[in-house]
């Protein structure tokens, strides 16, 4: 089983861009399912974007869509999230999860498992 530590949170302007790292330890992280999701306090877990092994399936919710891309660089273990546009709303804590095959999914309880977390705050 691979662990997942993310990277690149930070405090940026409304209108900025952050790039988040997720670093797998472990030879087998091109056979995982990646998917970024963040939470803000007192609310569930919420579904950003996932990637399959391959990279050839990404979906996005849409209050990502056209501003964020997700990717994935199996030479490096990593999956990447790039966010450009930043607005107020997209200030919470960002984990990446992953889960064995190929089957991509938005429900955070499919996913087994998890980094720490990195901080995004955006400020307007």
């Amino acid at each position: 089983q691979v662990q997942l530590v993310e990277s690149g949170g930070g405090l940026v302007q409304a209108g900025g861009s952050l790039r988040l790292s997720c670093t797998a330890s472990g030879r087998t992280f091109s056979i995982y399912t990646v998917a970024w999701l963040r939470q803000v306090p007192g609310k569930e877990r919420e579904f950003v974007s996932v990637i399959s092994p391959s990279g050839g399936s990404i979906y996005y919710a849409d209050s990502v869509k056209g501003r964020f891309t997700i990717s994935r660089d199996n030479t490096k273990n990593t999956v990447y999230l790039q966010m450009n546009s930043l607005k107020p709303e997209d200030t919470a804590k960002y984990y990446c999860a992953a889960r064995v095959g190929a089957v991509v999914t938005d429900s955070p309880v499919k996913y087994n498992t998890w980094g720490q977390g990195t901080q995004v705050t955006v400020s307007s």
